[in-house]
């Protein structure tokens, strides 16, 4: 008896400490109350910055503003509720302080309840060891488990139609989560606790600043500044138009290939993400590889580009080409175009083969683009009649707030680049990290109207491209089966932006020596992966299959960067060495320096 009333004390004793961890002591009630006025404080200010912003305002659109969404009746409404969320959890762990162990984990060892399907946002302990977090995890997946199979129900949907519902039910479910909610998030309410509240003043904060900014943070905002500690390889700005300035790169070896390098980055984002930093920088690298290396870098939309079009970007990549080729006095150059300008390549290509002049470019080198839009993936989502015309609307000043298409690329993994952060930075209250790669993936661009309402239209929706002679640029018809140019396509395995599947379709319409690399990872992280970090892998197969499927049967994996892969094959069009020397110095040759690189037009909002 003895015995049983000692075992039964230590077990009763076990139980209040681990149910303290959700409970404030009654010690700390003036603590809460202050934090719960400076909560309310923090509120009031935001509240009256945004008033004065509106004010300044008053004479454009608010609701074309991402700053001024608060503005918006609904979004007003969400902000609203938004904060009664923090105030009401604030009380709520204040009276937690004289209330009764709602969460205390009584029946902890009791058998029975499963282990959750492996889900990172279910990782602690409490999920399944505490029986009424437990039940909220298992009414949670019941509940998403019912709301997608019954997109598979729903009768008379076509395949377009069944995919948009498909994806929103997906979202919906993310951001049902109880992961989501302060209140049933036992970490988010042992944090709160450890630290008096403090948590949830900070997460408040990063909210608050969000919601002035108009954008989710993933990283602290000022942790990086562009040319000083992030896009930092020696260069110079050699040439510049009213779209894009051109970088030449400073030399690091005695000798470089004859044939330089053009990169042509995506404009949907900084050419940076291939110039992070020295360990991660594909320039640095290829400049080590004895590479002459230059980038473009391309304006960021404002009012004066509403009438730019893809046809000023294909004339501006021909102009980047003749510029290079002029400038080191050259016959021919090499091209790398990544995303959207590796698909604008492709026009210039097409373009410039239906001219005679395809000389000009020795090879091309594509990274995760896409010239055949039937599987394109969730991006094709956003192409029906109703967000084309939303788009429209969002685009009355002539461009389009890069804020907008962050969102957009955001929603398609909304649970990893929404949700996810939405616990750290905002209920938990984390410090922001400092990560180069999520500055760079918020450091975002606007998008010419006209050219983005093309784009979407002419090759999302109506597949356009592959379709001889659909699409004239600069004037010419264009056929992709005219282009012979070498072509190098890298595609990622994991790539949502750009599937696998899509950038094959490339080995189908050029006509060419081509050769297929399939790269481990996705979009970007694919893409920079530099051998020294000794990460991922690449598969090389059959350049002659018929069908992707043959291709995959006959690859051979590697382990690392593909990068020294690709080197050797640029290598291979043409290994002629020259001395750096004259031209070949950035502004040492007809071209001289405007500014020292990375330029004005990447550091432009």
């Amino acid at each position: 008896m003895d015995n049983t009333r000692q075992d039964a004390g230590q077990e009763s004793d076990t139980d209040l400490l681990t149910a303290a961890a959700y409970f404030p002591s009654p010690d700390d009630l003036d603590h809460w109350a202050e934090v719960m006025t400076r909560a309310q404080r923090m509120m009031i200010d935001h509240l009256a910055a945004t008033a004065e912003q509106a004010g300044k305002a008053a004479e454009r659109l608010p609701a074309l503003d991402p700053s001024t969404w608060l503005q918006n009746p609904v979004t007003q409404l969400w902000a609203e509720q938004n904060a009664k969320m923090w105030e009401q959890g604030l009380a709520f762990w204040s009276s937690l302080a004289t209330a009764q162990p709602l969460f205390a984990p009584q029946a902890a060892s009791q058998e029975g309840i499963a282990a959750p399907p492996r889900d990172k946002r279910f990782a602690d302990p409490d999920w399944t060891q505490n029986p009424v977090f437990a039940m909220i995890r298992q009414t949670y997946g019941m509940m998403t488990d019912q709301l997608l199979q019954s997109t598979q129900r729903v009768e008379g949907l076509d395949e377009a139609a069944r995919a948009r519902l498909e994806f929103a039910a997906r979202n919906i479910a993310d951001a049902l989560s109880p992961t989501n909610l302060a209140l049933t998030n036992p970490e988010v309410i042992r944090r709160a606790v450890e630290t008096r509240g403090e948590s949830l003043l900070k997460g408040l904060s990063h909210m608050l600043g969000d919601l002035a900014r108009g954008q989710l943070s993933h990283v602290d905002p000022d942790a990086f500044e562009v040319g000083v500690n992030i896009a930092t390889t020696p260069g110079k700005v050699v040439h510049e138009t009213d779209l894009y300035q051109l970088i030449h790169y400073q030399p690091v070896t005695d000798e470089v290939l004859a044939a330089p390098l053009i990169i042509f980055p995506p404009w949907i984002n900084r050419f940076y993400i291939l110039d992070l930093n020295p360990a991660k920088s594909f320039v640095k690298w290829a400049l080590e590889q004895g590479v002459s290396v230059f980038m473009v870098s391309w304006k960021s939309a404002d009012e004066t580009m509403a009438d730019v079009v893809w046809d000023d970007y294909v004339a501006a990549q021909v102009d980047a080409i003749d510029t290079v080729r002029d400038l080191l006095d050259v016959p021919a150059v090499h091209c790398i175009g990544y995303c959207v300008a590796g698909t604008t390549l492709a026009a210039t290509l097409a373009m410039l083969a239906a001219k005679d002049e395809a000389d000009k470019v020795q090879s091309a080198t594509f990274f995760t683009a896409q010239v055949d839009f039937e599987k394109a993936g969730e991006l094709k989502l956003f192409v029906d009649d109703a967000y084309l015309a939303l788009l429209q609307q969002l685009s009355a000043q002539g461009y389009l707030d890069g804020r907008y298409m962050a969102a957009t690329f955001n929603s398609l993994r909304a649970r990893d680049l929404i949700w996810n952060y939405v616990v750290n930075n905002y209920l938990l209250g984390n410090d922001y990290p400092s990560f180069d790669l999520l500055y760079w993936n918020g450091d975002v661009t606007n998008l010419p109207a006209r050219w983005h309402q093309q784009y979407l239209t002419d090759l999302y929706r109506d597949n356009r491209m592959v379709s001889p002679g659909s699409l004239s640029v600069c004037g010419t018809p264009i056929d992709l089966r005219q282009i012979r140019t070498p072509a190098y396509i890298q595609a990622g395995k994991e790539d949502h932006i750009a599937p696998l599947a899509s950038v094959w379709r490339l080995m189908d319409n050029l006509s060419g020596p081509r050769h297929f690399l399939l790269a481990g990872s996705g979009h970007i992280a694919g893409v920079v992966n530099p051998p020294a970090a000794n990460k991922y892998q690449y598969w090389t197969g059959d350049n002659e299959a018929a069908t992707l499927d043959e291709f995959l049967a006959s690859a051979k994996e590697t382990k690392g960067s593909w990068w020294p892969h690709w080197i050797e094959w640029l290598r291979g069009q043409s290994d002629t060495m020259v001395p750096v020397k004259g031209a070949r110095i950035p502004g040492k040759g007809k071209k001289k320096a405007i500014e020292d690189a990375p330029g004005r037009y990447v550091k432009q909002r």
